[in-house]
């Protein structure tokens, strides 16, 4: 089994919804869609108040380099266009759609049939992503066709298809291999014929123990289909150390994965690719895992973009009296919803109720020098140094020292017996040190 060498951890698993199928969660009365689903620009809305939208309808049209199309999720009334709060509070332009029925654009292939037969070319492909509005799925959203535009001077030599999934508790990954297992392969060898390579990667980890199985039995009818066992291990998930197990290439600091010739998505937006350009589907639904210790049916579910939170948690009995937080994503990189009141956008992959024991933490105390932060951290950095240094504001130290190299996994503070805040002045740090270079660069 293939990993990456440096650092790492093993938390507890808690994949408590891993045996369950995946279910269609119900369409809501009113969907509310922000313009900004991406990184990137945002999209410019395209439709009025009033407007009549079918499924799968252009409402927001991407129109800067970075930035992606978005489709209406459900039919029906445009009711209003104003800015409202996603889950962190802050306020983004929304379309609000008056849900009437279920009805599709006719141009949408909504049979069952799974097409092998890949007939657009290289470039018809890459339109195709961008027209559906398909972005990575794996949480940063970026625009898929933008990563398949390959910089002159950049050559890909390997397409990898992230099928780790490390984080605790989050099985939607699994879900969809064991589920949608063909689809997912058509789909990573759509992506590889989008860069003109012959192979393809899926690294899935050893504790899948279905979907490696049924990866490699369904790879055999499709030539240059790689499926590759990982060790389970936090953070494999990640771009530069999944690249790393698989191709033995390192991604230097600053860079990324295209400049050692690799391009990395995710299961979901392999999916969502093979909709896109084998059934002209867009981009109008998240797969998503809904789970927690004190959750007692844990679901996989397959929910339209714009669909009310409170409406998932609500449909799963409510919060308990011991939740202390509900995260968006896994609890090792997941972002914690402030704002119940919000939507489901593209890239949300978990809904995660966490106790009020696990939410709850420890009070700091003072270091040990036990190097235990060092030796877990994936990147090779020194979080005690950083941290203090973070404190301390001394924002060039940071820079010296690869702060921005930190892809806030969160190992260092998993690690620190001390119960030493270190992800927070990571965070800090590269917030601060990165506002620094950037301003340098444009006094130049």
């Amino acid at each position: 089994m293939k990993t990456f060498k440096r650092g790492g951890i093993h938390p507890e698993e808690n994949k408590f919804a891993h045996d369950i199928k995946l279910e269609d969660f119900p369409i809501p009365k009113q969907a509310v869609l922000y313009a900004s689903q991406h990184l990137g620009a945002p999209s410019t809305v395209v439709v009025n108040k009033g407007d009549k939208v079918k499924v799968g309808q252009l409402i927001a049209k991407g129109e800067a380099f970075i930035s992606a199309n978005l489709h209406a999720s459900c039919s029906g009334e445009i009711a209003k266009i104003e800015p409202v709060a996603d889950i962190t509070g802050n306020k983004k332009q929304a379309i609000y759609i008056n849900v009437e029925g279920d009805e599709w654009e006719d141009s949408i292939d909504r049979t069952p049939d799974i097409i092998s037969d890949i007939r657009l070319d290289k470039n018809e492909i890459i339109e195709r992503i961008k027209s559906c509005g398909i972005v990575g799925l794996g949480g940063a959203c970026f625009p898929t066709h933008v990563k398949l535009m390959i910089p002159e001077g950049k050559k890909a030599e390997y397409c990898i298809i992230n099928a780790a999934e490390c984080e605790p508790y989050i099985c939607i990954d699994n879900r969809i291999m064991l589920e949608r297992g063909e689809e997912l392969i058509i789909g990573a060898t759509i992506l590889r014929k989008a860069l003109s390579l012959t192979d393809v990667y899926i690294g899935v980890e050893h504790n899948k123990k279905q979907a490696i199985p049924h990866l490699t039995q369904l790879a055999q009818k499709y030539a240059g289909v790689h499926i590759v066992t990982l060790r389970t291990k936090y953070p494999q998930g990640a771009e530069k150390q999944l690249i790393k197990a698989i191709t033995g290439r390192e991604v230097p600091a600053g860079k990324l994965p295209i400049d050692v010739g690799c391009v990395v998505d995710n299961v979901s937006t392999a999916l969502a690719v093979y909709e896109a350009v084998q059934k002209n589907k867009p981009l109008i639904s998240n797969y998503l895992t809904y789970s927690g210790k004190s959750v007692q049916n844990p679901k996989n579910y397959n929910v339209r973009l714009g669909t009310p939170i409170m409406e998932i948690i609500q449909a799963n009995g409510g919060l308990k009296e011991d939740t202390g937080k509900v995260i968006s994503g896994g609890p090792m990189m997941g972002k914690a919803i402030t704002n119940l009141n919000a939507y489901t956008a593209k890239g949300f992959s978990s809904l995660l109720q966490m106790t009020q024991k696990e939410a709850s933490r420890m009070e700091p105390q003072n270091c040990i020098r036990c190097g235990k932060c060092v030796s877990a951290c994936p990147m090779g950095l020194e979080p005690y140094l950083l941290s203090v240094l973070s404190r301390k504001a001394r924002w060039e130290e940071c820079e010296q020292n690869q702060i921005m190299s930190c892809m806030e996994c969160g190992c260092c503070q998993f690690t620190c017996p001390s119960f030493r805040p270190l992800l927070d002045y990571m965070r800090l740090g590269k917030n601060k040190t990165g506002a620094m270079i950037k301003a340098r660069a444009q006094k130049k």
